[in-house]
């Protein structure tokens, strides 16, 4: 189903041009993560973006702790992985989400990756296949409550035809793991309509190897997962690149690190390539360290670079 112009210019109204990535969050109590995210709210930040994996929160019901504890803030599954309920669930859950708080939820669906996947039991051989199909089921779903408007949906998309899925069949792309030259490649894929809203991955550290060490510990885990891999190669990336955490060249691609300033020119890179919105995610060891890094990018101004 594809979405009016109308009602894409008016998520990016509300997806504002920066918001946050929560790694660090999610597994905390609820309690913690309700102070944390109205303290998100307040330091300007348009959106909070909230993953899910096997082992975690379920991601509608995650959202809804979000959502109850702010009045502004939009909350963002991404992404909602389309095996961890059928079609019919996430069309209803998302639009009752949207139906209790004013448009606030946005729905970013995603295929994982095999491994995940073939935990739970599902076949990952073809997942653009997968998720049009899920697609369509969504939109044969029929909506009962009084809906202002359905809850919009974001597809989490690297490549070719994922990209032409999300501007067909969604309001746009969720990009992850991803660089300023994606970002391009991404909104020529997409065309100039569609949102676009990149995750960048960003570390309060100015000295290098202390930075590329706390880097690494990030990057290693998803060059694991040829989603990824894949999507760098197809960037120009070598097989070299890839190993032992990432060369020095890719891990200060994949993550900005530095003082403030280099932060928000990684942020402006991106809106420069075609982002709409860029979700910044700080590697932090605790929620009290990650509220404190947001505090200084707000400070900084990164919420308007």
């Amino acid at each position: 189903m594809m979405p009016e112009t109308k009602d894409v210019q008016a998520l990016k109204r509300r997806l504002g041009p920066v918001g946050v990535w929560n790694s660090t969050l999610s597994g905390e109590p609820a309690s913690v993560e309700r102070e944390a995210a109205a303290e998100i709210e307040s330091l300007g930040f348009g959106t909070l973006w909230i993953g899910e994996t096997p082992t975690g929160k379920e991601a509608l019901a995650h959202a809804a702790i979000l959502l109850g504890a702010t009045s502004s803030l939009t909350v963002a599954t991404g992404i909602a992985s389309i095996w961890g309920r059928d079609a019919t669930a996430a069309a209803n859950g998302a639009n009752t989400l949207a139906e209790a708080y004013e448009s606030r939820f946005v729905l970013g669906l995603g295929v994982s990756h095999a491994p995940a996947v073939a935990g739970r039991g599902h076949d990952y051989s073809k997942p653009v296949t997968a998720m049009r199909e899920y697609l369509d089921a969504m939109d044969a779903t029929e909506y009962a409550g009084p809906l202002p408007e359905p809850a919009p949906r974001l597809l989490a998309a690297l490549r070719g035809r994922m990209l032409e899925l999300a501007a067909r069949r969604a309001y746009g792309a969720h990009p992850y793991f991803v660089t300023p030259e994606h970002t391009a490649r991404a909104r020529a894929a997409l065309g100039p309509e569609p949102v676009l809203a990149p995750e960048q991955t960003v570390i309060l550290e100015s000295d290098p190897d202390r930075a590329r060490q706390i880097a690494r510990g990030f990057t290693a885990r998803y060059l694991a997962l040829p989603n990824y891999t894949n999507n760098l190669l197809d960037l120009g990336w070598r097989q070299d690149d890839l190993t032992d955490g990432g060369s020095d060249a890719l891990v200060d691609a994949i993550v900005a690190w530095g003082d403030p300033d280099r932060i928000i020119e990684r942020v402006r890179a991106h809106h420069e390539a075609g982002a709409d919105h860029v979700c910044i995610q700080p590697l932090a060891d605790s929620p009290q360290q990650l509220l404190e890094h947001l505090r200084v990018l707000a400070r900084s101004d990164v919420v308007a670079s």
